[in-house]
């Protein structure tokens, strides 16, 4: 995968308006998050000790932003994964296509946004890790 910042899934620091009355933060479409937003939707209710399942993109990316409570995105390139726990509603996860992904460990009352660069589309996902793999070193030969 290389160390190129674009393909890689990274911690993006967003702007806080520190206030008395409480504190603001914007996400600015490919300001903040290296895209353009074209769709966003939201976790939660996630009972005690559930999971949302792994799949990754072959287009799409993703911006992922704790609004409330705790989570832990697993990340996998395909070579190595890493777990980024998002607790804060400054701090959003950039995840490029062809990522593999799957959050876990949520808290109570924890809510999930989820940014993307596309809009649905079934054919975009890939929901097997054995293809995932095969597609990705594909892609990289």
């Amino acid at each position: 995968m290389g160390n190129d910042k674009l393909n890689t899934a990274r911690l993006i620091e967003l702007p806080k308006i520190n206030d008395p009355r409480g504190n603001l933060t914007a996400i600015e479409s490919g300001i903040n998050v290296p895209f353009e937003v074209m769709r966003n939707y939201w976790i939660y209710d996630v009972p005690s000790g559930m999971w949302r399942d792994g799949h990754a993109f072959k287009k799409q990316q993703e911006f992922i932003v704790a609004l409330s409570g705790s989570f832990d995105v697993v990340v996998n390139d395909g070579e190595q994964e890493q777990t980024f726990h998002l607790s804060r509603p400054q701090i959003g996860l950039y995840i490029p296509c062809m990522t593999w992904r799957h959050i876990n460990n949520f808290s109570t009352n924890s809510v999930a946004l989820i940014l993307t660069s596309t809009y649905y589309d079934s054919k975009d996902y890939i929901e097997s890790f054995e293809e995932y793999k095969s597609l990705k070193y594909e892609k990289t030969e």
